[in-house]
């Protein structure tokens, strides 16, 4: 009793502070269940019974790790209740091992499941990779995609140094170890040796994108040489399978799966937040592979 006239009193008399504490419990409340419900695995819609889900996998933006759309799949994969999953593609591309990863991934995902690629405003080089062993492919007639080759930059400042009477030195053990640095030129050796190196990954993409639309390798090569194509121009390609929107995909990925009817969506990868982002908004700064110093190479 003592206890409850001492909460009145508190709040009677810090009535703004005690309105604060108790919107800070609702959030946090509200975040907490928010959290459970994604451990679970649970999205909207999710809770229903009886009806068949079908999994989104989003891949979108530059591709600079794959660890979240990996994981995606992997629960996609693994979960029984999942009778197919749609790939919804906005990607120009990126970094070349995560890439790989996310086909192997996509790879191991269509060994047991219908899976359809959807492509929004692009779907090119290491998109179009990573998407490529999807059973079908639907772009939409101007979605942009392909670009099949490896692209190579960095950022040379000897020039600019020595305006500015700045010599700098690299020391190495190996003529080949400062390659792509920005305090000096490649050598004709280093060009040379990345330029291997170039040449290996863009067989690699070609031969992965072949085998993945059962294409003849030679018919892939041709058309590798780094051009970007609308989605009508792949179809006569034969990079995808039949023009349309995400909704037309959609109801491919159902035909296929059996599915008549209304389908549960299970969408992700989520993106994790902390309490403070939840509460405030995110700021984020993204940067490009091309303002950070080194070699980098992407698809």
């Amino acid at each position: 009793m003592r206890m409850a006239e001492t909460h009145t009193r508190f709040s009677q008399r810090h009535p703004f502070i005690f309105g604060v504490l108790m919107i800070i419990l609702a959030v946090a409340l509200f975040i907490g269940a928010t959290a459970f419900v994604r451990a679970m695995g649970w999205t909207t819609g999710s809770f229903s019974i009886g009806k068949d889900t079908i999994g989104v996998v989003r891949i979108e933006g530059t591709i600079l790790d794959s660890s979240d759309v990996v994981s995606w799949i992997r629960t996609l994969r693994d979960d029984e209740d999942v009778k197919g999953v749609l790939l919804r593609v906005n990607s120009p591309g990126g970094a070349i091992a995560p890439s790989q990863e996310i086909y192997q991934a996509v790879t191991a995902l269509a060994a047991q499941k219908p899976v359809v690629a959807s492509y929004a405003t692009v779907a090119a080089s290491g998109g179009y990779y990573a998407s490529a062993p999807a059973q079908i492919i639907v772009a939409n007639p101007g979605s942009i995609t392909a670009s099949i080759g490896v692209m190579a930059e960095f950022v040379t400042l000897t020039e600019a140094l020595e305006k500015l009477g700045i010599k700098p030195e690299v020391l190495t053990t190996g003529k080949y170890k400062a390659a792509g640095t920005p305090m000096r030129e490649l050598s004709p050796a280093q060009r040379e040796q990345i330029l291997g190196m170039m040449l290996d990954m863009h067989d690699q993409f070609v031969d992965d994108v072949a085998k993945a639309r059962g294409m003849d390798r030679d018919r892939v090569a041709a058309i590798a040489d780094g051009r970007a194509v609308t989605g009508r121009q792949a179809l006569a390609l034969g990079l995808v399978d039949m023009l349309g929107s995400e909704q037309q995909a959609f109801d491919k990925l159902k035909e296929l799966c059996q599915i008549e009817g209304k389908a549960v969506l299970k969408d992700g990868p989520v993106e994790e937040k902390t309490l403070l982002q939840e509460v405030l908004g995110t700021v984020k700064i993204e940067f490009d592979a091309s303002t950070t110093p080194g070699l980098k190479f992407s698809f």
